[in-house]
């Protein structure tokens, strides 16, 4: 882990990360007093992935931005920085999705937005199935998943579709005390159909995922037939109670084989 002033960050290999993928001297000075007017004093550069050739650990690394903590007055948050090859204008689609969430208590809370930067909630936690593989977590698969299906329920009855969560891996976070965060809304609308609960369902029950299987190898078996005809009624009508009966439903097959 590196802590790095604000100031040094115009010095390689930092300052290709503020302008990841191509380092450009005069971006590097701008986004720098971008983040000193942003109150932001140092960047922290720790994580389990690498911005390509750069030697430099990150929390994430995505088509439209590099994800690093920044330091901020005595807390420590989340600093999404617009790659420099992007087609993405900015963030502001993405800030004004986060917003909407939060107000429903969902994601991590917005900060601030400039135009080549997005500051938020730092989630200190895993992805669900890197938590998932942690020991001790499994007695908590039950509460952690029924979560997961009440916040897309959720934003279901918000109107909000997150977009990305057939494919959860990178969406799904779960934090050391067992709360979970849904994060990166930058393909959410609330133009669209929403399928929040049916494309989690799918993601966690009927892929091909980590966390598919390790459900199936560690948890009580399932009837998929059985999944499929509740969600295919939650999805013809989307009641309260058809969400309930699902939820029961899934959760009941979230024990640990042996416990039900």
């Amino acid at each position: 882990m590196s802590v790095i002033q604000v100031e040094s960050l115009v010095h390689e290999p930092y300052a290709s990360i503020l302008c990841y993928p191509r380092s450009d001297s005069q971006v590097v000075k701008d986004r720098v007093r971008e983040l000193t007017r942003l109150g932001v004093t140092a960047l922290e550069f720790e994580g389990v992935r690498l911005a390509a050739n750069v030697p430099v650990p990150v929390l994430g690394k995505g088509t439209s931005g590099v994800v690093v903590i920044a330091h901020m007055s005595d807390k420590r948050v989340a600093l999404k920085i617009k790659r420099s090859d992007t087609d993405r204008e900015g963030f502001e689609h993405e800030a004004t999705m986060l917003r909407h969430a939060n107000r429903i208590g969902i994601g991590p809370r917005f900060i601030a937005l400039t135009g080549d930067m997005l500051l938020m909630q730092l989630v200190d936690g895993n992805t669900l199935f890197e938590w998932m593989s942690l020991e001790g977590s499994k007695h908590k698969y039950q509460p952690v998943i029924s979560e997961i299906l009440e916040q897309c329920w959720e934003l279901d009855q918000y109107g909000f579709d997150h977009g990305e969560l057939s494919n959860s891996t990178k969406h799904i976070m779960v934090d050391s005390d067992a709360k979970v965060f849904l994060i990166d809304f930058e393909s959410s609308s609330m133009q669209r159909k929403v399928a929040n609960v049916t494309s989690v369902c799918q993601y966690l029950f009927n892929g091909n995922s980590f966390v598919t299987k390790l459900l199936a190898e560690e948890c009580v078996s399932m009837e998929k037939s059985e999944l499929l005809a509740l969600l295919k009624g939650y999805k013809h009508e989307r009641t309260q109670h058809n969400f309930e009966v699902l939820r029961q439903f899934v959760t009941r097959h979230c024990a640990l084989r042996g416990q039900q």
